[in-house]
Parts: C-alpha cells; structure tokens; sequence
C-alpha cells in the first residue's frame, strides 16, 4: 500500500505586520541636519540682542551717571551761591544796624543842641515859639516837665523816668511845686530811702505822694535831677 503524502500551504496573517517591523538603531541618534540649520541662525539672533541690550545698558548707566554728576555740580554751585547771599545778607545787617545806630546817636546828638539852644533862646526871650522839650513834655523855668496819667509805686515811676533819662522832682521852689500842684493833685517826689531800707513796700508807706505833706527827711536821701 503506498503512502499518499498531503501538502498544506499555511499563511499567518501576523506575518505581514512582522515584515515592517524594524529593528531599533543601537548604533546612536544622528542629529537632524535640517533642525540644525534652523536654530544656528536664531542663536545667532539672540545673541546680537543680547548684546545691543547691554550695550543699550551701558549707555543709559553712561547718560545717568554724566546727568547725575552734572546736577551735583549744578547742586553744589547753588549751595555756595546761597551761603554767599546769607553772608552778604549777614553782612548788610550787620552794616545796617551799625549805620542805625549811628544815625539814632547822631539823632541824638542833634536833638540834644537843639534842646540846649532852645533852652538858651527862651531864657533870653520867654515867649520864644522854640520848643525845647520832647513831645508831651511841658518847659517850665529852664526844665522839662512831664506828668503822667497812669498811676505806679514810686520804683515803678522812679524807673519809668531813668528810662527817659530823667529823674522824679526835686525842688524846693514853692513856684514849682504850685506849677506842679496845678496840673497833677498827687505825685511821687524824687527822694529815696537810704540803703539800709530794702523792703519797697515799707519805702511806697514811708514816701508820702503830696508835695505839700511833711516827710522826714533824715529817713530819706534825696537823688540827683538830671535835666532833659
């Protein structure tokens, strides 16, 4: 009996896929050199702007710097202007209060010798229009008079006619003292307590304010009238 011998053809459909398969390259990656071509030229572009920016930079800090050091400078020139005006300014005062000065003395001066000369001229002629005496001031009998309305102790009064370079009356002319009498009813006399009295109430008790009242004179020294 002979052997019959049967052939089969058999196709795996996984076959066709495994054709494509590809092995991996275990050889290296390869740069591509198209990606290659395309970032040289970019680098190159950032590093252009990279350096014009600090360069840009540079010049800005050079033009800050210049400017800051300009308006120091100009800073510094108007601080010495200002502390040569204020001493000018110092200097002019000082020359204005030495020129004021000078003119209330000489103001002075002259006031003085016109007084003197008025006083000389109504000796001679009584009823001279010369006025030798400051204003509210009353010339009587080679003398100025003044007579206040606003009553104070005797220091205050006494103090308030130094200020004026003049002093409280002093006289023992009985025609003065009527003169007086006519125009003020009471009035303090230019006499002072000795230096052992210090108390000024106990002085305003002892000095009686009426030229017509008897005072004792022991307890009292009298001061020096000093013309106007």
């Amino acid at each position: 009996m002979s052997e019959e011998v049967t052939y089969a053809h058999l196709k795996f459909s996984a076959s066709r896929k495994t054709e494509h398969i590809q092995e991996p390259d275990t050889s290296g990656t390869k740069a591509c050199p198209a990606c290659s071509y395309v970032w040289r030229p970019t680098a190159l572009m950032l590093t252009v702007v990279c350096l014009l920016l600090l360069i840009g930079l540079a010049v800005v800090g050079s033009i800050f710097y210049t400017t800051l050091k300009t308006e120091k400078e100009k800073l510094n020139a108007l601080q010495n202007v200002k502390e040569e005006l204020q001493r000018n300014l110092s200097l002019q005062l000082i020359a204005n209060i030495n020129k004021s000065e000078n003119i209330r003395n000489l103001s002075i001066t002259l006031q003085n010798f016109a007084t003197k000369l008025c006083r000389e001229l109504n000796k001679k002629e009584p009823g001279h229009k010369c006025k030798p005496c400051p204003n509210s001031w009353i010339w009587y009998k080679n003398n100025c008079y003044f007579f206040s309305e606003i009553s104070k102790t005797w220091q205050e009064s006494e103090r308030s006619c130094s200020a004026q370079n003049a002093s409280l009356l002093q006289t023992d002319d009985n025609i003065i003292l009527e003169f007086v009498d006519k125009r003020s009813r009471v009035y303090w006399m230019g006499l002072s307590p000795k230096q052992d009295h210090k108390n000024s109430e106990e002085v305003d008790e002892n000095i009686i304010s009426s030229a017509r009242h008897t005072i004792n004179i022991n307890e009292m020294q009298c001061r020096y009238r000093k013309g106007i």
